[in-house]
Order: C-alpha cells, then structure tokens, then sequence
C-alpha cells in the first residue's frame, strides 16, 4: 500500500475526515462528524464501499470524533492505519506569515492562532482539531495545509485596500483570498485537460459553494480573487452579502439601533442567498424556486450570477488572455442552471455554451460546457482539495 495520509477538516462544529493514497488519489476512507457540542453529535463515514454511522454522545466535540476515528473505525485497518505516515490538515487563515504548507510544531501553533481574529469561525476549530490529532497520533508528524497561502502571489495592486498604509504595516489589514487549495488544484487540472504547462495556462477558476470565491490564475499563479481580510468579502454566498458599501455599516448602527455584533451577524449569517430571497440559503431550493418563478428565488438568482459575471469580467483585465473559466464546488460542479445564466452573460467574450454539455455536466462529471466555435472555453472540473493536502504532507516528510 502507498503512502496513505489521514487529512482532517475541522470546522467550527463539525469534521471532515479521509484517508488518501497521495500517489494515487485513491481514497480509502471518507467521512464527517458533525453537531458537536450538542444533544445529537454524530459520525458518518464510507470504507472499502461500505457506510457507517454512529452517535458519539451528547456534548462531543473534535476530540472524541477523533478518538472514534482512531478506536472504532480504524482499529481493525491494521494494514491501512500502519501505512498512515502523516496527519494532513487544512486550515482557513494563514496571514501573511504562512505562504505554504507547514509542519506543524510550537510556532506554527501560535502562528495559526495570532490569525484566529481574521478567521474567528475557524482558526480556533483547526487548533482544536490539530490537538487532539496530536493526542491520537502522537508518533506521526502533523502538517498544516493553507487555504490562504495559494494567494500569497498575487500583487500589491490586487491585495492592499485604498486605506491608511500604516493599517496594514502595522495590523496586517489587506486582502488575503481563501479557498486556495482549491484554486490551487483546479488550477493544475485545467491546464492537464487544456493540454499545457502549468505555469503558462491563465484561468479563471469559480469555486461556488455554500462559501465561494473566484481567482483569477496566472501562469499558474494567483494574482486576484474575490474573498478579502475574511471570507465575507466577494460574491454572493448562501448567508454572507459579498461586497456590499462599508458606509451601510455605520448607517446601521446609527440610523436603524442595530449593534456592532448584530450587523457582523447579519452580514455572514442572514444575508446571501437567504437573506435576498427570504427562502432559504441553500441553492436547490433557490433553484426550484427559480424554475417555479418564485419572486425571492428569482431575486436571488439573477443577483448572485450577475455578481459572478461581472467578476468573471473584470478578471479579464487581469490575466490578459484567458484560456479558460473553470466551475469547482459543490454548486459549480452541479449547477447546470448557474453556469448557463453567468456565461450567457459574458457573450462580449465570444463564448458559447453547449446546453447539452452543461447538462450533462452534473454529479462529478467532468468537461468542456462550449461549444467548439466558442472563443473561450469553459468547463467543469471536481475539486480535491484532500488530494492536495496529502501530497503536500508526504512531500514536505519526504
């Protein structure tokens, strides 16, 4: 068996876990733990084709789902738990101090920890989840993967804000991207399929999920993505705003006797999807609300892909020349209504969408979604942001 790695995704109350081939991409074991620190606190996981599930008990956090990964699930993987040589993790915020995948020890625990104010929902779960790693594998070395560090790259023009500069000398304040191991990967993919090195394929890569960003790649480096200092800026999300005037802060607060921390609430939690539609945050049901007409869905809809093009566009005068729009995530791999709407609205670019491919485009198939006329390509591509986690890993023990 080859070098297998077990990478961990902890989330503010839920973890997911996998363990990966890091040559191959196989994955040998999938799974999440999920309503930590409640009444229902439960595990689910995938081996050797098989499922699984099981409560954890009340109150349980990372910790115990990472004693029952080890003591339950694992305990009779004799041959796959004796070939796990590291325990891969990912984690949102790296600042400016992280500019790739690390081992972890003392400082980079501090270091993960001093930017837990640029990522409060979850550079906290990381460390919670990395301790209790340590714990169950105290033998094994455990390294940090970045979602930030992919976007270290891009350029002064594209991450400062237009204020003081002594805000970011002194507090770090700038733009910093996430979702980067996605990108990161997307981007090694699409130049693989377009028939080209990395380093010379410009893309635009849309990752869209519950959270969700786009970065415009380079010769294969980031030079500008949607997400800022935290993952509120950008586009439309399922109950984050994206972009949105700083100054409805202030008018909030002061006109209409909303609290500091009920504005920070309602700008990452109620609004998005949830908040423009007034249904839900999930974009099925956007989806279905769209196909049945439904005044919010449509709301929500025609807001969310009008944002996408036109971030889509601008990244145009960034790269140059692109040589393809690339759809990742959860809804950019399944959306076949999304991706229509965003390209139809870029045909300034000369592009063209095969309706029949991007139908078919669902459920983890992958493609070109234009046709062979259209002047830029744009396709689906699955994102494996494990696989990336567990090559990095074996490399930097290697």
């Amino acid at each position: 068996m080859n070098k297998l790695v077990l990478v961990l995704n902890c989330g503010s109350s839920s973890l997911k876990f996998a363990v990966l081939d890091s040559v191959s991409g196989d994955e040998k074991l999938s799974g999440l733990a999920e309503c930590f620190n409640l009444e229902n606190a439960r595990i689910k996981w995938k081996l050797d084709g098989n499922k699984g599930t099981a409560d954890l008990g009340a109150g349980a956090s990372h910790k115990e789902a990472v004693a029952y990964i080890v003591n339950n699930i694992l305990k009779d993987q004799k041959e796959m738990s004796d070939a796990i040589v590291a325990i891969g993790h990912r984690v949102v915020h790296g600042g400016e101090k992280f500019t790739s995948s690390v081992i972890i020890d003392d400082a980079v625990m501090q270091g993960i920890e001093d930017c837990a104010t640029l990522a409060p929902l979850h550079n906290p779960a990381h460390l919670i989840g990395i301790r209790a790693a340590q714990v169950a594998f105290p033998a094994l070395p455990q390294i940090a993967v970045f979602d930030t560090a992919f976007h270290q790259t891009m350029p002064e023009k594209a991450y400062l804000y237009a204020l003081p500069y002594k805000l970011y000398r002194e507090n770090g304040i700038r733009r910093y991207g996430m979702h980067g191991t996605s990108h990161l990967f997307i981007g090694r993919e699409a130049a693989a399929l377009l028939g080209q090195k990395v380093e010379e394929t410009n893309i635009i890569n849309c990752h869209l999920g519950n959270g969700a960003s786009i970065c415009a790649i380079k010769d294969g480096k980031s030079v500008d993505t949607s997400m800022g200092m935290t993952p509120l800026e950008g586009l439309v999300m399922g109950t984050r705003s994206g972009d949105l005037d700083p100054s409805i802060i202030n008018h909030l607060v002061t006109q209409c006797n909303y609290t500091l921390a009920e504005v920070n609430s309602m700008l990452n939690n109620e609004s998005g999807l949830l908040g423009i539609s007034e249904i839900s945050s999930d974009c099925r049901a956007i989806e279905d609300g769209y196909a049945e007409g439904q005044v919010g869905a449509v709301r929500a809809m025609e807001l969310s892909c009008y944002r996408l093009a036109k971030y889509i566009a601008s990244y145009a005068a960034a790269l140059g020349r692109i040589d393809a729009i690339v759809f990742t995530g959860g809804i950019g791999e399944n959306s076949d209504v999304i991706r229509s709407i965003v390209l139809k609205q870029l045909s300034i670019f000369g592009i063209e969408v095969d309706e029949a491919a991007n139908t078919a485009a669902r459920f983890g198939s992958e493609g070109t979604i234009t046709t062979a006329n259209s002047k830029i390509k744009a396709m689906v591509i699955s994102t494996n942001e494990e696989l990336v986690i567990a090559q990095d890993a074996v490399s930097l023990i290697s």
